[in-house]
């Protein structure tokens, strides 16, 4: 069974963490939640609505939205509305109760690195002391002013300025020999033991992460110098190729219209802000990681990357298209914009405004279009020269798409554009077809009623001990029953000590997610009056029945056609006790 990964995370600590949260405090942390029966409900914070239809239930301990289909615990709903990892999210909540994480050890895996709680301190510190500075540097301020940023956009992103000097931050920490300033790469050590500030006569970006935190700095010359940005190095708290830029501050419309842009820097993030494009974020001096597109498309429907049309831009694209492809997700976008070689977003919204450039985002170019663009860009498809390295470009890229959906379009066209059928380009590519696929030959089962066997479901869900009052042997068809298989295979390795909320968190990101979730969602429909154990009892008798009728008609036919000598000894004996029942 495919398990989402913990990062090393005990399971046993997931389950005491979930069992002492409670998913309507959490979730009010965030939306305001009313009460609804015996449940709480809300306007969907993941798609927009104007009647509610998402559900809390603080009894059962998950949400589910009636309208857009999202489901999950406590953890599922941190990860999905702050664009959290489980690790992260578990580590938001965890230090929400008091709790600290533990690690289990794994051969050749890296080591936990708890960050002290001083070192944010540290760097929230330094934030103050770059906006003190900047008040009072004209140089900087002309600066900004002639970027056209007003004091209200530097105050949202915190801006600041680290003046000319090689240990200005003395002023901001009395013990500037302390090992913090160097671990936070605020504080360079050079030869001999000497120290000296790493941002110097910079115009100063906080790189903030989705909890609020500064975490790291971006720096900008005001003149010609090199290198024109430079970033915080690689730190406990920053890890450049799993942060953005400018994403706490855009959380919000990013939510409210479901829509995400990547630019390339700081200012451009900044600048968009300015003319009311909020929705902005950057990479930070790195190319977009498939880390980033997993965030991303937990926050958003659509992710637009907007790079400049120079050859720098142009291949920024296409290594963020690569990255994106393993990640695609079937009813999601993925566009790219292409400004004008002369402009970036900052010169282009400041020259056209807000209107024109959202223009150009609206008309992005789909993902689809630029990979079939630019693997057939420079070839003669009317060759069988060109049509043969189409395929040899496409085929590595194709063998990437694991969305269904997305992955059949594009060899249909990339079929067509080559002149042969989808069923030769998936041979020829040794791609398992997606249409007509052959299904797997299904063991002979207790065909139990697909009531019956949601109806079970629900009741492992919501009282996971019951899981050891299942026959051993019990199977069935259909995709309730492999779900039932799963949780009670999971349940028996676990000695069936395990909670609801764990149990689902447990199969959160498996291909058994889905079925749990719809028997969870409709749980919210039972009365309090509900009685789990009594309803289980009936079942498992049913079950029961049905099996020893199966067995008995599999006995009865066997021994017609060769008699009962044609039964084995246990066969025997086992029909003539079905036959006294």
């Amino acid at each position: 069974m495919k398990r989402l990964h913990t990062g090393m995370i005990p399971h046993s600590f997931i389950q005491d963490l979930l069992n002492r949260l409670d998913i309507v405090d959490v979730i009010e942390r965030y939306v305001p939640l009313k009460k609804a029966g015996s449940n709480y409900v809300a306007c969907c914070p993941f798609h927009n609505e104007k009647s509610p239809s998402f559900t809390v239930s603080q009894a059962k301990q998950f949400y589910h939205c009636f309208g857009c289909g999202v489901h999950g615990t406590a953890i599922s709903f941190v990860m999905e509305h702050m664009g959290l990892g489980f690790v992260e999210a578990v580590e938001e909540l965890a230090q929400s109760v008091g709790m600290d994480v533990p690690r289990e050890r794994s051969t050749g895996a890296a080591d936990y690195r708890k960050v002290a709680p001083d070192l944010y301190e540290v760097m929230q510190v330094a934030t103050r002391y770059y906006r003190d500075q900047l008040k009072i540097s004209v140089r900087a301020i002309d600066y900004l002013k002639g970027r056209g940023l007003s004091g209200e956009i530097a105050l949202k992103f915190s801006i600041g300025y680290a003046p000319d000097g090689w240990q200005n931050l003395s002023a901001a920490f009395p013990d500037y020999q302390s090992a913090t300033l160097i671990e936070t790469g605020l504080v360079i050590a050079g030869e001999e033991g000497k120290r000296y500030d790493r941002f110097r006569d910079r115009v100063m970006f906080p790189i903030i992460n989705v909890r609020g935190q500064v975490i790291g700095f971006g720096g900008r010359v005001l003149d010609k110098g090199e290198p024109k940005y430079l970033n915080s190095p690689e730190t406990p708290l920053f890890e450049k190729g799993r942060e953005l830029y400018g994403l706490f501050q855009a959380q919000k419309a990013i939510r409210a219209g479901q829509r995400v842009l990547v630019v390339e820097g700081y200012m451009d993030v900044v600048a968009l802000a300015q003319h009311g494009v909020e929705y902005a974020v950057a990479t930070l001096g790195t190319a977009t990681t498939p880390y980033h597109i997993q965030k991303l498309l937990r926050l958003s429907e659509q992710i637009v990357f907007c790079f400049d049309g120079d050859k720098a831009g142009q291949k920024a694209a296409w290594r963020a298209l690569e990255n994106a492809l393993p990640h695609l997700q079937d009813g999601k976008l993925i566009s790219f914009l292409f400004l004008p070689v002369e402009h970036d977003p900052d010169s282009f919204i400041r020259e056209f405004g807000k209107a024109v450039f959202e223009r150009q985002v609206a008309d992005a170019m789909p993902l689809s279009g630029y990979l079939l663009r630019e693997i057939s860009s420079d070839l003669d498809l009317k060759s069988q020269e060109g049509r043969n390295q189409l395929l040899h470009r496409a085929r590595p890229l194709l063998s990437a798409i694991a969305s269904p959906v997305t992955s059949l379009l594009l060899r249909k066209e990339v079929a067509a554009l080559s002149g042969i059928s989808q069923a030769e380009l998936e041979a020829l590519f040794e791609i398992k077809p997606i249409a007509h696929a052959p299904r797997p030959a299904l063991k002979k089962a207790i065909r139990t009623p697909f009531p019956v066997q949601r109806l079970l479901l629900q009741c492992l869900i919501a009282q996971p001990e019951l899981a050891a009052k299942v026959p051993a042997d019990w199977h069935a068809e259909g995709a309730d029953a492999e779900a039932i298989a799963a949780v009670l295979a999971a349940l028996r390795e676990a000695g069936f000590a395990m909670t609801s909320p764990a149990l689902m968190q447990m199969f959160e990101g498996t291909s058994y997610a889905q079925a749990l979730a719809r028997a969870e969602a409709d749980m919210l429909a039972w009365g309090e009056s509900f009685d789990v154990a009594a309803e289980f009892a009936g079942l498992v008798s049913r079950l029961d029945e049905v099996q020893r009728r199966e067995q008995f008609q599999a006995l009865q036919g066997k021994s017609a056609q060769a008699g009962l000598s044609g039964l084995s000894l246990d066969e025997r004996e086992q029909y003539l006790r079905l036959l006294q029942r």
